[in-house]
């Protein structure tokens, strides 16, 4: 017994509790699992990450489209440099897409991405992308992130996703704190403002 001395209604309310705090916990557990699960399942649009593309190109094209949004209050300018591409299925693409700046400070961001429809998520594979790190861009600064994907031929085995014949491919960018040698900078710069005032 967890709770031997406890009678009744105490006995309830600390089962309760009980209850409570491990729904709780596995609450937060669940975040990082469900992120994992996607990763490795291509679950919920989620793409799936490689090294290398196949060595297997298809006959077969898929158009690519590419979408960008930023989350409410991130002050950057961000989108695709081409809006959509056709590549052969298995063929290694590579798309750019551009933030900007347009502040006069500098501000830290990371993208999250997922890809349309659902079923090809596990079949829309990247080898490199900027969503991998934290981008900080400095005021005024304008840069332009590659993305290096492919689509698996293993897609045309898959009798929900083998009629697709466009992804899309969606980013979002989010804003983050500072990494601190950035916000360290920005302190004296916050003082001397304040000074002046």
């Amino acid at each position: 017994m967890i709770f031997p001395r406890l009678q009744g209604k105490n006995r309830t309310a600390a089962q309760l509790v009980l209850v409570a705090l491990t729904m709780l916990g596995l609450s937060f557990a669940a975040v990082p699992f469900y992120d994992w699960f996607c990763r490795v399942t291509g679950y919920g649009g989620t793409p799936a990450v490689a090294e290398v593309a196949p060595d297997r190109i298809l006959d077969q094209t898929v158009k690519i489209r590419f979408d960008a949004s930023l989350e409410q209050g991130m002050p950057w300018v961000f989108k695709p440099v081409v809006r959509s591409m056709d590549i052969r299925i298995g063929e290694t693409g590579l798309a750019f897409y551009e933030a900007h700046n347009p502040t006069d400070r500098p501000i830290a961001g990371t993208a999250s991405f997922n890809v349309y429809p659902d079923t090809t998520g596990g079949y829309f594979t990247k080898i490199a992308c900027f969503c991998f790190t934290e981008q900080v861009l400095q005021p005024g600064e304008t840069v332009q992130m590659p993305v290096t994907f492919f689509v698996d031929p293993a897609m045309m085995d898959d009798p929900d996703a083998r009629f697709v014949r466009e992804i899309t491919l969606s980013y979002t960018f989010h804003e983050t704190p500072l990494p601190e040698d950035q916000a360290a900078l920005q302190q004296p710069a916050a003082a001397d403002a304040t000074a002046v005032n």
